[in-house]
């Protein structure tokens, strides 16, 4: 694998930020919002509740780990959507540019665009709302580092599907990391959910990081098995999804799907 084409891809994503600022508001503002409001949440739950649970870190803290694996996959998409409205994939594709030096550019352009929002939540939640996030110092990093395998795995796929698809398919790829939350237990315990939804908890690799996460703040000990199987897990679907990338582009090429791609639904 060459960096330099890999690079060319991140390149690009940076002049068209460059060229159109707008783009960079769905960045950080969707972000800030969600901090903000559940922050402000947070706050009023702890103003009438006399339980003395920590709504702040447990609350506010799940908010900001769900939104960063949101605005890592959407990293991933977003990037790629940008070649599905420009109609781009002929001009890229005859370039000697391989499927994976492209789809690690998505990586590396994803990496970039959810660190400057994690900064951003971070910064936003500690000032305004006291959530002592490096409290928990190196404990965090195992955590953040599934979210972020999981959510670039989740943007491989969600790729792939608008790639065979065609473009009316983004509408899928959108709503998949709420469709996820329930089963994740971003803000509960999975001890709430019924007994159908444990199977589909347990092969959701966040899920382990939001109950890891409450034990910590609950003062128990550091989830290290959790974490290892949760970790595996999300490694998994990173070479699921590539594989399934792989496949669809693959597909794509024999059948000229390529060629004929278009702001219309292909067949």
């Amino acid at each position: 694998m060459r960096w330099h084409p890999i690079l060319a891809i991140v390149l690009r994503q940076f002049y068209l930020m460059r060229g159109s600022p707008a783009r960079l508001f769905p960045l950080v503002m969707w972000v800030a919002v969600d901090i903000l409001l559940w922050g402000f949440i947070t706050r009023y739950l702890e103003t009438v509740a006399a339980s003395g649970f920590n709504f702040v870190a447990t609350l506010l803290g799940a908010v900001l780990l769900w939104d960063f694996f949101g605005r890592v996959m959407m990293g991933v998409t977003t990037a790629f959507f940008e070649d599905v409205w420009s109609r781009n994939f002929l001009n890229i594709f005859a370039t000697p540019l391989r499927i994976s030096e492209y789809v690690a550019g998505l990586v590396l352009t994803s990496i970039l665009t959810s660190s400057l929002a994690l900064v951003m939540m971070i910064a936003l939640a500690t000032t305004v709302f006291g959530l002592s996030i490096f409290a928990y110092g190196a404990m965090l990093a195992p955590f953040l580092l599934v979210l972020f395998l999981t959510g670039i795995a989740l943007g491989i796929f969600g790729a792939a599907v608008v790639l065979r698809l065609g473009p009316a398919a983004e509408w899928l790829i959108w709503p998949l990391p709420a469709l996820l939350s329930p089963f994740v237990g971003v803000f509960y315990p999975l001890s709430t959910l019924p007994g159908w939804m444990h199977a589909i908890a347990y092969a959701l690799a966040p899920s382990y990081v939001f109950e890891g996460m409450r034990a910590i703040v609950a003062g128990e000990a550091f989830p290290a098995t959790r974490l290892a199987w949760s970790t595996g897990l999300a490694a998994l679907y990173i070479v699921l999804a590539a594989f399934f990338f792989a496949r669809v582009y693959r597909h794509a090429v024999r059948t000229g799907l390529l060629a004929r791609y278009s702001a219309e639904t292909v067949s």
